[in-house]
């Protein structure tokens, strides 16, 4: 393709139209209040009049009072008034008050919840969620209509996400394309926090578990190895978790144990201390040991006599355990000499006969959280779970049937389709691999062994890749990973998507070995799409319109997608739903995540202007506006190998003149950051009729009457020498062979 003036100012002017089309969709997004978009306040969340808050009669609409927040976890009564009297009619509660199930946000959904007193689930009101597809994608009436599936479902019914075969005590649901993992975390909070309210009032009745039999080992451990085997747990919240300003210390740091079990009770009080705690308990009174450092406190600055500890709880589903101050003992000292120095330490003593010491627990540090955006205050939650090492205990741990982790849940769901994705993965590493080969038996005006392959891709990105697993990177993952390295790393919100993290492992690996072309060039979907309408357009005829932008001028645009890239990524510092709205420059939801009927028309119209230039001009937004493609440029230019180049590309131009990524300079060089692997100047590199140096090779060599010999692996005729050394070489070896037979 030739860059001429007429195709620069269509160019530039379809440029113009898709920032239009860009500040379209941005508009009508931000008109647009959500859910997302709610604050909900401390006393919402915590305080003691939830009704008064919340929406409860929307959750139980035969209610007309509700009572004060109460039980642990907490619940609200909800009465309905028949003749002058008050009835329970059913219990209203706040998923967040009960589980903590972060959805692909990273965080809960909070979600209110009623029940009547049969244990039938009567509404569920979303009041407040983080997730970005919700906030730019998916609309959030999609996840209303997919909640409403609960209303009138039981308490204690098994339901799960999707409509495959299921065993007959399990409920069916039908979950939302595009947001697995935000649906499975919902039904997950929904279901738990339901099945804990209804066992706490008694609708469902629990089975008791066996009482715990501790071992007769009775062994003195230091600090270090209490820690090492589990008898000692560590929570740790850094400052930006809560709102604070960090200085260099964690906001707490916190240790715990059960001193119960004299091996742990004896090494970390000593001898007399600890038989003197276990005379003063009762049969069901547990001892539980915390000490910390840090900027706040376990203890709570506002504690007063004959009030609670309001930092800290314990938790076994589905009770919580709280402190008041006649369960709290000090500790003066901690006997093992390799014990740290701690500010804060103290002995609890959990009074039930509901705690069982055997089965797994939470230790619960609640912190007041501050908001950046608006300076308000939301309470926070941090759990540590605390299980007895099993050679504590006679027979070992119990079973503990625990609720599967979501994205053990999503990739079990879909080994055959991540099967085929990981084929299609390995063709196109395969295919590259060989690219020397591909190149070589190919000519510039015919390339059947480079293109068919590489359209194969194409077609397979776009197809499965992109429309059938949704499975297209984003700016976004590359934002998330940037806050996950500061804030706090998670893997499970990487895994939650299993074709986006395996589809992540591979651009990682492929980048450092070839650069970013790889993915940029043949995997990526929305890439492969504009590719695919290049081609449509040569197929209807309108390859005479098919041009470049003049070299001078793309070298100014090409800044564009690192502007947005450094914008994005900056703006995401300082508020995360600001950059997923502006991340709206990406049409990769609009395209296969959510679908382009299904959106407003500005994001339509965003796509279809991008696609319509595609077929005019190669990739113009992978060249000019792709954020994704500016934040892997960047480490490309570390890549461990690089096309291939002569001494004499330093003054051909012949490359250059026909690069659709207008990713070679006037010296011959590629620019690796911009080059998206197309191999149209590789296949001329070994091409005797279009290489200039390998023609004026040629026809030097047919006009002295000279053979030609075959082109080496750095793109040369092998001189005529060498060929008839080797060949005489060869010829003595075989009559040497033929001699000694």
């Amino acid at each position: 393709m030739q860059p001429i003036h007429f195709s620069a100012h269509l160019l530039f002017r379809s440029l113009a139209l898709i920032a239009a089309c860009f500040s379209l969709l941005l508009g009508a997004q931000s008109a647009r209040a959500s859910m997302y978009d709610s604050q909900l306040t401390a006393e919402a969340l915590s305080g003691p009049d939830l009704c008064a808050l919340a929406p409860c009669a929307e959750v139980m609409p035969s209610a007309q009072q509700f009572s004060k927040r109460k039980g642990m976890p907490s619940y609200v009564e909800a009465y309905a008034l028949e003749n002058g009297q008050t009835r329970v009619v059913g219990y209203v509660f706040l998923s967040t008050d009960i589980v903590d199930i972060p959805a692909y946000s990273g965080k809960p959904i909070v979600t209110l919840i009623g029940m009547d007193t049969r244990g039938i689930i009567t509404g569920v009101r979303i009041l407040k969620h983080s997730e970005p597809i919700l906030l730019a994608g998916i609309p959030e009436s999609t996840l209303v209509e997919f909640i409403r599936q609960y209303v009138g479902k039981a308490a204690d019914a098994k339901m799960e996400i999707g409509q495959g075969q299921r065993k007959s005590d399990t409920i069916s649901l039908d979950g939302v394309s595009g947001a697995t993992v935000t649906v499975i975390a919902e039904n997950q909070a929904i279901s738990r926090s339901a099945y804990a309210i209804a066992s706490q009032v008694g609708i469902v009745k629990s089975v008791p578990k066996p009482p715990a039999r501790f071992s007769a080992l009775d062994e003195k451990l230091d600090w270090a190895a209490l820690v090492k085997e589990g008898s000692i747990r560590h929570l740790q919240v850094e400052p930006d978790e809560v709102g604070v300003v960090g200085n260099g210390r964690p906001y707490i740091d916190l240790y715990f144990g059960y001193l119960n079990v004299p091996t742990l009770g004896k090494s970390l009080l000593g001898e007399h201390a600890y038989r003197r705690l276990m005379e003063d308990l009762k049969p069901d009174e547990h001892a539980i040991f915390i000490v910390a450092n840090g900027q706040g406190s376990f203890k709570g600055s506002g504690f007063v006599r004959g009030g609670i500890y309001d930092r800290i709880q314990v938790r076994q589903d589905p009770i919580s355990f709280t402190f008041r101050d006649t369960d709290y003992l000090n500790l003066y000292r901690l006997q093992p000499a390799d014990t740290p120095a701690f500010k804060e330490t103290g002995i609890f003593i959990l009074r039930s006969a509901g705690f069982n010491p055997a089965w797994p627990w939470d230790l619960t540090f609640l912190a007041s959280k501050i908001v950046a955006q608006n300076g308000s205050r939301t309470f926070t939650r941090f759990d540590e779970e605390y299980w007895l090492p099993a050679r504590y205990l006679e027979g070992g741990r119990p079973h503990v049937e625990r609720p599967e982790a979501v994205w053990k849940a999503i990739w079990i769901g879909r080994k055959l389709e991540l099967g085929l994705f990981l084929l299609v993965l390995a063709a196109g590493a395969l295919l590259y691999s060989q690219r020397d080969r591909l190149v070589r038996a190919s000519t510039r005006k015919s390339k059947p062994w480079i293109s068919i392959p590489r359209t194969m891709l194409w077609i397979a990105s776009v197809g499965f890749i992109g429309f059938y697993l949704k499975a297209q990177p984003s700016i976004t993952q590359i934002m998330t990973w940037f806050h996950s390295l500061i804030h706090q790393w998670r893997w499970e919100l990487f895994l939650s998507d299993p074709f986006i993290f395996m589809f992540w492992w591979f651009i990682l690996i492929t980048m450092v070995i070839w650069g970013r072309g790889l993915f940029c060039g043949w995997l990526c979907p929305f890439g492969s799409l504009q590719h695919l309408a290049f081609k449509a357009g040569q197929l209807l005829g309108l390859k005479r319109f098919q041009r470049l932008l003049p070299k001078k001028l793309h070298d100014k645009l090409k800044w564009g997608k690192y502007l947005a890239f450094a914008v994005l990524l900056g703006v995401s510092f300082h508020s995360m739903e600001t950059a997923e709205m502006l991340a709206e420059i990406e049409p990769f939801k609009t395209t296969f995540l959510v679908g382009a009927w299904n959106r407003s028309w500005p994001y339509t119209l965003f796509v279809a202007a991008i696609l319509g230039i595609s077929i005019l001009s190669e990739r113009p937004y992978c060249k000019y506006i792709c954020p994704l493609g500016a934040g892997l440029a960047i480490p490309t230019k570390f890549r461990l190998f690089g096309l291939k180049r002569k001494s004499e590309c330093q003054t051909c131009h012949a490359c250059a003149a026909g690069c659709g990524s207008h990713a070679i300079d006037a010296a011959g060089n590629i620019d690796q950051k911009e080059c998206l692997l197309c191999l149209d100047c590789m296949v001329m590199y070994y091409d005797d009729h279009a290489c200039p140096p390998l023609v004026k090779e040629r026809k030097s060599r047919a006009k002295a009457g000279l053979p030609l010999t075959p082109i080496d692996a750095r793109g040369y005729f092998i001189p005529l020498e060498a060929v008839r050394r080797n060949l005489s070489e060869k010829t003595a070896e075989l009559a040497a062979n033929k001699g000694s037979q």
